[in-house]
């Protein structure tokens, strides 16, 4: 019976990310979920990615608050140095 859900790390890692963005079916969400209670790496790999994903999301959202523009000056120093490049 469990043979259907048995996949490889490769496989694992990929439904990992599907998973994450809410495109794996349930199928494979079963097959993975099988899949980490054998496999210890994959379940490590999974926690780190969730995490990574968590992490970036807040950074994000706080990059998306905190807009930060160039005034005139600098605008007009920026563009000085890089004619001088030219």
């Amino acid at each position: 019976m469990f043979k259907f859900f048995k996949i490889t790390c490769d496989e694992a890692t990929t439904i990992c990310d599907k998973s994450q963005y809410g495109e794996a079916s349930v199928y494979e969400k079963l097959q993975l979920n099988w899949h980490l209670l054998v496999c210890k790496v994959c379940a490590l790999y999974s926690k780190q990615n969730k995490r990574m994903s968590q992490i970036l999301k807040v950074k994000t959202n706080n990059c998306n608050k905190n807009k930060v523009c160039l005034s005139s000056k600098d605008k007009e120093e920026l563009k000085e140095q890089l004619s001088k490049l030219n």
